[in-house]
C-alpha cells in the first residue's frame, strides 16, 4: 500500500501490514462476549435505533455484537484496511462497506447511531476536527465514542511505535466544537474485569440537541 496515498502516516500505518496483523489479534468468542456486555450498557439509554454506521470497523467484531442485540438494525461501516474490509463485507454485505480513510469519507445520509471505538486514539491529532465533523454529520441522533481517556492530550508508545497512539478528552472536544451534541451517558470498562474484559475504555453516549427529549 503506497503511504503517499494517505494524508497522514497513521492512515498508511493502519492500511498496511500493521493493520493486517491487527486482524488476527482482535477476534474470537471472548471478544464477542465482552462486546455484547459492553454495548448492552453503553447503548442502554438509546431508543428506536434502526441504523448504525461504524467508523473504523475492522472485521466487524463490534457490529457482530450489535447484530445480536439488534437483529433488525441496518449497518454501514468505514474501514481503511482492505483485508479487514473484505472480512467486514461478509458481516454486513460488501455494498455497505466504505473501504477508505475516515478523512476521505463524505456521508451522503445519516444513521441513528454513529459509532467509533478504539479508533480516534490512532488518528493524527491534526485531522481530528475533520473526523469529529464527519461523525456529527453522519448521525441523525446518537453518537457513541469509546476511547482511551485523558484530560489533556498525550501521546504514548504503541507496540514499539511512536506517534501511533494518542489519548485525550475526545468526547469533550466534540461537544465543545459541536454544541448540538449533548451528553446522555458515560462509563468505563476495565481490562482486568474477570468476566468481560475490554481495554481500559471510557465511553460517552451523546445525542443531537434537536432530538434530545423527543420520542422518549
Amino acid at each position: 500500500m503506497n503511504k503517499d496515498h494517505y494524508a497522514t502516516e497513521q492512515e498508511a500505518f493502519w492500511a498496511g501490514d500493521f493493520g493486517n496483523d491487527y486482524i488476527g489479534r482482535n477476534q474470537g468468542d471472548q471478544l464477542l462476549a465482552s462486546n455484547l456486555q459492553f454495548f448492552s450498557k453503553a447503548l442502554a439509554q438509546t431508543v428506536r435505533c434502526e441504523s448504525c454506521i461504524e467508523f473504523g470497523a475492522n472485521i466487524g467484531m463490534n457490529i457482530r455484537a450489535l447484530k445480536l442485540l439488534h437483529p433488525d438494525m441496518k449497518f454501514n461501516a468505514i474501514e481503511i484496511n482492505s483485508q479487514a474490509a473484505e472480512e467486514l463485507g461478509k458481516v454486513i454485505g460488501p455494498g455497505n462497506v466504505h473501504c477508505q480513510s475516515i478523512t476521505e469519507f463524505s456521508p451522503t445520509g445519516q444513521w441513528d447511531i454513529a459509532l467509533i471505538k478504539g479508533v480516534l486514539i490512532h488518528i493524527n491529532p491534526d485531522v481530528l476536527d475533520q473526523v469529529y465533523s464527519r461523525l456529527v454529520q453522519s448521525t441523525s441522533r446518537y453518537m457513541l465514542v469509546c476511547e482511551y481517556y485523558n484530560p489533556e492530550p498525550v501521546a504514548i508508545p504503541y507496540r514499539g511505535h511512536s506517534d501511533r497512539l494518542f489519548k485525550r478528552d475526545f468526547a469533550g472536544e466534540i461537544m465543545e466544537r459541536h454544541p448540538e451534541m449533548k451528553l446522555v451517558d458515560y462509563g468505563f470498562t476495565y481490562r482486568r474485569d474477570p468476566k468481560f474484559p475490554q481495554d481500559d475504555i471510557t465511553w460517552f453516549l451523546m445525542e443531537k440537541a434537536a432530538t434530545v427529549g423527543a420520542n422518549r
